[in-house]
């Protein structure tokens, strides 16, 4: 499994160089309940929530031979998440072997050093973009 992070059809790319232990997708509806006169409480299924994703590890200061890559050191990927949250412009987050491929939009970006390692440990919380269609029809 990697982790792929990257802005305007892949023109920048961040390959995570630490995966995290752990990541969960939260997929939820928008369902209502009801009260009614004669059937007491009726749920009625709405729509799909925006997906949302929340990942935590570090971005390594210094090589390491578990690092999956070593394009940027430690403040670099800081610089270059920040940068994307300026341009104001969704990312696509790609999770291999997995389902996820979406675009993204960046929630939280909370990032420091942690110990002495010069390691910056992240949490980067995103939620996924759905693109207007602006040529979709109402039957």
């Amino acid at each position: 499994m990697d982790i792929f992070l990257s802005i305007n059809n892949r023109e920048e790319v961040i390959k995570l160089p630490v995966l995290p232990t752990e990541f969960k997708t939260n997929s939820s509806m928008k369902n209502q309940s009801y009260e009614t006169i004669s059937q007491g409480e009726i749920k009625l299924i709405g729509t799909e929530s925006l997906k949302t994703i929340s990942i935590q590890s570090f971005f390594p200061n210094k090589e390491y031979e578990f690092a999956r890559d070593d394009k940027y050191k430690g403040w670099e990927y800081v610089e270059l998440i920040e940068d994307w949250k300026k341009k104001r412009i969704p990312i696509r987050l790609t999770i291999t072997n997995s389902l996820i491929n979406m675009p993204c939009t960046i929630e939280s970006f909370e990032y420091g050093l942690q110990d002495g390692s010069g390691d910056i440990y992240y949490t980067l919380s995103l939620s996924e973009f759905k693109y207007i269609d602006l040529d979709q029809k109402e039957v």
